[in-house]
């Protein structure tokens, strides 16, 4: 197969780089992508640019249809694309399907609220009933998407589907890990009546994500910390927005007064979620005194039943690792922490008779901030446990850090949970619950310190893609031709205008 770029050069596919892209359990070689080159890049932000004319003047319920039909389409496919997700992740067939599940209610949102959020709206004016003020929005234009492995499906639609409701084209760059879940779901959208350049995938590594970086009107980016950085960076070069949700090392507090059993198993759910490769996953606990021991007996008890394995089904709780980086800083931070002084009660070993990049749920306690597993971000299944003397030293050691993506308060005391949560420094803080902001259609979730810049959901999500025009319009009344400025019958108004202002906001 030859590719015809717009110069009218022709090259070989054959020729090409390629990247094989492997099931995380059987090791098997599922397939390959092509390379975009920066030139390839280039040409696809072209087509999508030009695209963009006539699908952002398309009207706002129009498009959002469109997504209807996807969101329908996805759920008539689910079992095809959860079979993509875990062949390229080896994750479980609920962690696949949660995938699905949070699209789809975050979309539901949008289809509703989008018409109502980007519509015209009026604002106070400088000089009420002589001039009116109103902001329009406008779509950016291009959109890049560069998103990670760990939600291959999730992540790429959650920032994409906003962009292309508020009226931009976008090009996608998945990660190379795990292609193929994107390529379904834009394949999806073709289906559901997207034009095949209002939405385009360019694979590859780094050097792809660069390009991209390079071309876009504005970049969205999921990822670590140290790429997140140079992708913001490169941005603020070019003077292009962006949002970057970036690592995290997100806390739990547990007061006395917390519900013993159903924390502990939010503790589990919490922790190892996705084989704890979830930056908005729960990374370290912290247990008053008072209700440690108690609690300690009831995580013992349920640790055991917290399944991992392969096979199908929502009674398996946690499947595989999908990159080896990951288990070695599991394996690397157990011993950093046993060397100094915690012990590893439940799990911490490879599983290679279930496959090579199986570890168990781990659970360490005697733990300090001295250790890595306490203040390193691990992308894996640990839990490392911390008894403290008090709510305020729980909130103390919580912002020791220096991410701030999500965290958890578990307490009987709703009103003191909810004051506590504010102290945290995080983006998105639950009371009894954990991580549970991001699949809330109508809350902005996001990180603040190392964690990133921007948010998604809510309406803030979908007004990151549009820029504000604000236009305000003299109407002449009462005025008459002068080339003075302010003139007398301005002057005038002024006063009178101020005086009203102490009393009438609105003015």
């Amino acid at each position: 197969m030859a590719i015809t770029r717009k110069n009218g050069a022709s090259i070989h596919d054959d020729d090409r780089e390629k990247i094989q892209v492997r099931n995380p359990i059987t090791e098997e070689i599922i397939g390959a992508v092509t390379v975009a080159t920066p030139e390839d890049v280039a040409d696809a932000v072209e087509r999508a640019r030009f695209a963009q004319k006539t699908w952002g003047a398309m009207p706002i319920q129009q498009r959002t249809q469109i997504i209807r039909r996807w969101l329908d389409l996805l759920w008539e496919n689910q079992a095809e694309l959860i079979r993509i997700i875990r062949r390229e992740t080896g994750k479980t067939d609920g962690m696949a399907f949660n995938e699905i599940l949070v699209i789809d209610n975050m979309m539901q949102f949008y289809i509703h609220r989008a018409e109502r959020i980007l519509k015209p709206h009026s604002r106070p004016a400088m000089v009420p009933i002589v001039h009116r003020a109103r902001v329009y929005y406008k779509p950016r234009g291009v959109v890049g998407i560069i998103s990670p492995w760990n939600f291959p499906f999730n992540l790429p639609f959650i920032d994409g589907i906003p962009a292309l409701i508020a009226g931009n084209t976008v090009v996608f760059k998945p990660s190379e890990v795990t292609p193929y879940s994107c390529e379904f779901g834009v394949n999806m959208l073709y289906q559901a009546g997207v034009p095949r350049d209002v939405v385009q995938i360019v694979h590859g590594a780094g050097s792809t994500g660069a390009a991209l970086v390079d071309e876009v009107d504005y970049i969205a980016f999921t990822g670590s910390t140290a790429i997140g950085r140079k992708v913001a960076s490169r941005a603020g070069e070019r003077l292009i927005g962006c949002s970057v949700e970036l690592g995290g090392k997100d806390p739990m507090i547990i007061l006395n007064d917390a519900d013993i059993d159903f924390t502990v198993s939010w503790m589990l759910r919490g922790a190892f979620e996705n084989a704890g490769q979830f930056c908005m996953g729960i990374e370290r606990v912290y247990v008053e005194d008072g209700i440690y021991d108690k609690l300690m007996e009831r995580l013992m008890h349920f640790a055991p039943q917290y399944i991992m394995g392969t096979g199908d089904g929502f009674g398996v709780h946690m499947g595989s690792l999908t990159n080896e980086r990951e288990l070695l800083r599991c394996e690397s931070q157990i011993a950093d922490a046993v060397a100094k002084g915690a012990k590893v009660i439940h799990g911490g070993k490879r599983r290679p008779d279930l496959g090579p990049l199986f570890f168990e749920p781990t659970i360490v306690v005697d733990v300090d901030h001295s250790m890595d597993i306490m203040r390193e971000e691990t992308f894996g299944p640990l839990m490392p446990v911390m008894k403290v003397k008090n709510a305020d030293e729980a909130v103390r050691l919580a912002n020791d850090n220096e991410y701030g993506l999500a965290a958890a308060v578990f307490t009987r005391d709703l009103r003191r949970g909810e004051q506590i949560a504010t102290r945290i420094e995080s983006g998105d803080v639950c009371v009894n619950a954990a991580y549970y902001v991001i699949g809330t259609s109508g809350l902005p979730s996001g990180g603040v310190k190392s964690s990133g810049v921007g948010r998604r959901n809510g309406k803030e999500g979908l007004l990151r893609y549009v820029s504000s025009q604000s236009v305000l319009v003299n109407t002449g009344i009462a005025q008459q031709p002068s080339l003075e400025q302010p003139d007398a019958l301005t002057r005038q108004a002024i006063q009178i205008l101020r005086r009203i202002r102490r009393y009438v906001p609105f003015f």
